[in-house]
């Protein structure tokens, strides 16, 4: 019997491979760090006042904030008062991007985050529970002589979550709440120049809309987009990482496919890691540059998911295969305590998201957090979500542990054999604790660069150089993954070096029949268990 790569290939080699992939792991953190800029940007836009005396509709007119068809403005809401204009002609015009800029299909996605400036009143303070209603609208157009055109609009109630850190007396007038931030809208596309948005804060007192939501005096309008230059690195990453993941994907098939013997369960499933590494690697993002795809980011997560989901799955299978007191081995059905929990977390994150940018898809401006359910039950499924991922690497740490111990036992345990014999067998037990232990860190890099790049300020300057960490993050993330995939589908891939006729055979003392007899892959079904049984017998004898 061959063997895996992992366990027939020399040791100058196999440090040569991993030094290989090192670098080319160093390499993938140096382009997100030094060449990438940020992954997104934040601009920071505040409404203009605009006076709608003619109370027209949004489909017949937009409101302009500057430019040739600019709209009436006042500065403020005391000027409203003075003229007598009523809340219910007033409409808050952003224009999206600042003048003489554009935005672009490789923004990828734009999210629309809003926050009210509240000024503190005695007689017109925010009662608790409060629901602001805002009659929101958006119209997009390519060129600066074209005319706007409706993308969405609805009506949409959010809650305020605000604070006043002053008492509530008369001499704390004036002063502003700490209010949340409030989401407003989400786009899965950027394919127009140029975004208009009119929002509208209807009062009705007989209905109690808008009452009771304290004195407004300026609205903010945030706007988050993906940069354009991160996004060509990105996409030049996975358009390089693509056919290598499918070429050693088709390879180490066709090295299974001329083996004597069917495939076992351990090759199947890094098979099929290797089909979901490419899933998610496939750069289908370029033809969001010319399509108004707005389902990409709903797609990029169902590709995530998959992957992640077949990780985790290939983790516990990649594990119990190599329990060496396991009784039902090389059988997905032996695993379905294990990945039955990893499917149906994986079916409630999908729901989950489909409640929220599958309801995106028809209306942006939705979104699960704006009630108190829609909260609570969001709250919930990331709860849950963390719980069950701590739960799950503790897990695979104790399954790893029981590895060791079982073999470091069994190990211990073996008869006086012949040195070179004793270092064959030692060398591939080595080898395999070692794929373990960068398994490992694999997961616990992923964690430690995720915690990292919420508390850092995202980028590092050390001299002249600039380095971005959120970049360096996806991109060398992103890169783990695929050389972690590409080593496991090289190294566990079935050797074909024939023993028999091998030289080395002389240096172990042993005779070509016996060689074959001894040797043993742990992507077999006996895996490791078999070496120390054949070696104990041969002691024996």
């Amino acid at each position: 019997m061959a063997g895996a790569i992992i366990e027939n290939m020399s040791a100058k080699k196999l440090c040569m491979v991993g030094g290989t992939l090192l670098v080319c792991q160093i390499l993938a953190f140096l382009v997100g760090g030094l060449i990438a800029p940020s992954p997104t940007t934040a601009v920071h836009f505040i409404a203009m006042k605009c006076v709608d005396v003619q109370k027209t509709h949004h489909k017949t007119k937009w409101l302009m904030p500057w430019g040739r068809n600019q709209c009436e403005k006042i500065p403020n809401f005391e000027e409203a008062l003075k003229r007598q204009i009523k809340a219910n002609d007033i409409v808050f015009a952003v224009h999206i991007p600042f003048v003489h800029n554009e935005m672009s299909p490789w923004f990828q996605f734009m999210l629309l985050i809003l926050q009210l400036d509240i000024a503190f009143k005695m007689n017109n303070f925010i009662q608790n529970n409060a629901m602001v209603t805002l009659d929101v609208a958006m119209a997009y157009r390519d060129d600066v002589n074209d005319k706007w055109t409706e993308l969405a609009h609805s009506v949409e109630q959010r809650k305020l979550k605000c604070t006043l850190t002053a008492p509530k007396t008369l001499s704390s007038e004036g002063h502003y709440y700490e209010c949340d931030v409030i989401p407003l809208m989400e786009l899965g596309s950027v394919a127009h120049k140029y975004y208009l948005v009119n929002i509208r804060l209807p009062v009705n007192e007989s209905k109690k809309i808008n009452i009771g939501i304290g004195e407004i005096k300026d609205l903010r309008l945030v706007t988050i987009f993906q940069n354009g230059g991160f996004t060509k690195v990105w996409f030049a990453m996975k358009t390089f990482l693509t056919p290598s993941i499918l070429i050693i994907m088709i390879w180490y098939w066709r090295r299974i496919t001329m083996m004597t013997r069917s495939p076992v369960l351990l090759e199947k499933v890094i098979f099929a890691l290797g089909i979901s590494m490419t899933f998610i690697n496939i750069p289908v993002e370029w033809f969001s540059i010319g399509f108004n795809w707005t389902w990409m980011l709903l797609f990029g997560d169902i590709r995530q998911g998959i992957f992640y989901a077949m990780l985790l799955s290939f983790w516990i299978i990649f594990c119990g295969e190599h329990l060496m007191d396991q009784t039902e081995r090389n059988r997905l059905s032996g695993y379905w305590k294990q990945v039955g929990p990893i499917a149906f977390g994986s079916c409630c994150l999908f729901i989950f998201d489909m409640c929220e940018r599958g309801v995106q898809l028809k209306n942006p401006f939705y979104s699960i957090w704006t009630t108190d359910v829609g909260t609570e039950l969001a709250m919930a499924f990331i709860i849950v979500a963390g719980i069950c991922a701590c739960l799950y690497f503790v897990f695979l740490c104790f399954m790893v542990f029981q590895v060791f111990r079982n073999i470091s036992g069994k190990q211990s345990k073996l008869p006086a054999m012949s040195k070179t014999r004793r270092l064959h067998y030692e060398g591939r037990i080595f080898r395999f604790k070692f794929f373990m232990l960068v398994t490992l860190a694999c997961a616990a890099l992923t964690v430690v660069f995720f915690i990292t790049s919420q508390v850092s300020e995202g980028h590092w300057k050390w001299g002249d150089m600039t380095v971005q960490a959120n970049s360096a993050f996806f991109t060398g993330i992103y890169g783990m993954w695929n050389l972690y995939v590409f080593a496991l589908m090289f190294l566990y891939a079935p050797s074909h070096k024939d023993y028999g006729d091998d030289q080395s055979n002389g240096d172990l003392g042993v005779s070509s029949t016996e060689e074959l007899q001894l040797t043993t892959t742990i992507t077999h079904a006996d895996g490791p268990t078999e070496i120390f049984r054949l070696a104990g017998k041969e002691a024996q004898e």
